[in-house]
């Protein structure tokens, strides 16, 4: 499939560019290049970030704040980061901060964990960027407004609902939402409705998805499009960054990782075709600093250097076997891989499990991966071990349909159509799925229980804190939980008991979002076991000079989670054959470094 470079034009772009897609796809990037180019035409910019952890400040080599900076090297380009986690912070303060004194602590820490998740997080960068979108004097000196980030279609269909709130909270018991209270919201209504219109209005914004040739990250695009275009967001166009074509047709690892990409590209062909599409080849650096920057789209073919590397050491890593070799003795317990999308949680849990049962223990492995294409290939083949696949989608069906049937008859369509929204939120789901997680959970005091994801650790926290939990069983009208449910965090504190492990990719957006979780999955007390880097290039024995460019690239990185983040570190290697199947995963779970570190 033959689609033409990526190429911002200044005199085609709308004012408004908001860039989106699944966690390192190179959104950050693409999204500094293009600033970059459009200055160039004599354009001022304004690149402002709203990603949690964001690294707008590494790319550019600058010290951001919440206010714009010149970017050196760059004429007309300023940027800034807007801190989520700050922003909702000062939201947080905004609404508690008059109780203090009039409410107790305990009562204080409840109500400051139930504004601690992800929708309140989102919403308070909402209520940032509305500004800069819904205020013209705040970005009236800037030709051109890009965004590292968009607002997702949750968070857009609940600011577009804005004029049921009154009606919502006069219905709604404790007059909260998954944002928290909405009384904090409404004096911003008239700016958030004036952001949402002109995220929809096609004259004015673009949104830029950007994906990997992965099938994973396409599919997530191609979610995200029809999400945000059935409310009004429809001038979009798809990136596909790190498009490989090797130079070695001899070299396996290269042939493969071609092959790979163009197959992902085959399958997603309907979702290409269906919008302006464009790609962005592989390079061979990393894109830090206006030099890497103009590399990033440039004309001209990726100059690789890749003689003269200094010797390095990697520092010491187990194998994914010396891994389990430190869990099995118990005998049995639970094992979680944890991470953003696409790092291959689902890969690293399924070769765990196949490791325990080809060992002679009872093991039962459970995903929540909606294709669950790898679990669907164990099943029945590896003596003494089980699959399942929890439904997301259905378990949030059922518990949704148990809340509208209690809440809803009360209102009228105006409130449950808000009702309604605020179900469809991140923290709905995570709740819906605690009782399945927890059934899959209690099984591990007979034997081996490996899942591929787990409930965040700001959701933990509020199943802990017994008032906020219990004014979210009362808000939503649940029934009382199962024992399993209740147990659950105990189980997960104990170490003896659950392992959690941290998948990343030896990259800097994957590392810095796997530390991220760490720090929260700690606030809750539950500490980490280990991290995974998964799908290295070091010992590749690639002949191609980009992917040899690349594997130096990774240094880095392993250095900081080693030497910064993990107790312990798990290595596995970008092989040329696909994990599928107990074989594979079984050659994949005993690769090891040793050459390289002897």
């Amino acid at each position: 499939m033959k689609l033409p470079p990526y190429q911002p034009d200044a005199a085609k772009s709308t004012r408004f560019l908001f860039f989106t897609g699944k966690g390192g796809v190179g959104k950050t990037s693409l999204s500094c290049a293009t600033a970059l180019k459009l200055v160039e035409s004599g354009n001022r910019v304004l690149l402002v970030s709203t990603d949690p952890a964001s690294n707008l400040d590494e790319v550019l080599e600058t010290k951001l704040t919440n206010h714009p900076t010149p970017i050196a090297g760059a004429p007309g380009l300023d940027a800034m980061n807007i801190n989520p986690v700050e922003a909702a912070a000062a939201y947080r303060e905004r609404l508690i901060g008059p109780m203090r004194g009039l409410l107790p602590e305990t009562a204080l820490r409840s109500m400051e964990e139930q504004l601690s998740g992800s929708c309140t997080v989102e919403i308070a960068a909402f209520d940032e960027f509305s500004g800069l979108i819904g205020n013209p004097e705040a970005v009236k000196d800037y030709h051109h407004v890009i965004f590292d980030t968009a607002p997702t279609g949750h968070t857009l269909r609940l600011m577009s609902l804005a004029k049921a709130w009154d009606q919502f909270l006069d219905n709604n018991t404790s007059g909260t939402s998954c944002l928290g209270p909405l009384a904090g919201l409404e004096k911003q209504r008239v700016i958030y409705e004036a952001t949402v219109n002109t995220l929809g209005d096609a004259s004015a914004t673009t949104l830029v998805l950007v994906s990997r040739p992965q099938l994973s990250a396409l599919r997530e695009a191609e979610r995200t499009s029809k999400e945000l275009r059935a409310i009004g967001v429809a001038n979009q166009c798809l990136v596909i960054n790190g498009v490989f074509e090797t130079k070695c047709p001899q070299d396996l690892t290269a042939q493969a990782m071609q092959q790979r990409g163009q197959a992902a590209m085959q399958a997603a062909q309907a979702f290409i075709d269906s919008m302006p599409a464009f790609i962005v080849p592989l390079r061979s650096i990393n894109i830090l600093g206006i030099s890497g920057l103009k590399v990033l789209l440039s004309d001209e073919a990726d100059v690789v250097m890749s003689a003269g590397f200094s010797p390095w050491r990697p520092p010491s890593m187990q194998s994914l076997a010396d891994l389990v070799s430190g869990i099995e003795p118990q005998g049995h317990g639970v094992i979680m891989t944890m991470g953003k999308g696409g790092v291959g949680k689902t890969t690293v849990a399924a070769a765990i499990a196949v490791l325990l049962a080809k060992r002679g223990h009872s093991v039962h492995l459970s995903t929540t991966d909606p294709a669950a294409h790898i679990t669907q290939t164990l099943a029945g083949q590896v003596e003494g071990l089980t699959t399942s696949k929890i439904d997301p989608i259905a378990e949030t069906a059922a518990y949704t349909a148990e809340v509208m049937a209690k809440q809803g008859t009360q209102m009228d369509a105006a409130g449950r159509s808000l009702l309604e929204e605020d179900l469809r939120s991140p923290c709905t789901e995570e709740i819906a799925v605690f009782r399945a997680f927890a059934r899959e959970v209690g099984q591990g005091t007979k034997r081996f229980v490996v899942l591929d994801t787990a409930p965040t650790g700001h959701t933990l926290l509020l199943l802990d804190s017994s008032q906020a939990y219990q004014r979210e069983l009362e808000r939503q009208a649940r029934n009382t939980q199962p024992e399993e449910v209740l147990k659950l965090l105990e189980h997960l504190r104990d170490p003896a008991f659950t392992h959690i492990l941290l998948v990343t990719l030896p990259e800097a957006t994957p590392v810095h979002e796997a530390a991220a979780l760490q720090n929260d999955l700690r606030r809750a007390r539950i500490e980490p076991y280990a991290w995974v880097i998964n799908q290295s290039l070091l010992q590749s024995g690639s002949c191609d000079p980009l992917l040899q460019c690349r594997e130096h690239a990774e240094h880095r990185y392993i250095e900081e989670v080693v030497e910064k983040q993990a107790k312990r570190t798990t290595w596995l290697p970008w092989r040329a054959e696909e994990p599928i199947g107990p074989d594979a995963l079984a050659r994949l779970a005993s690769s090891n470094l040793k050459s390289l570190q002897s």
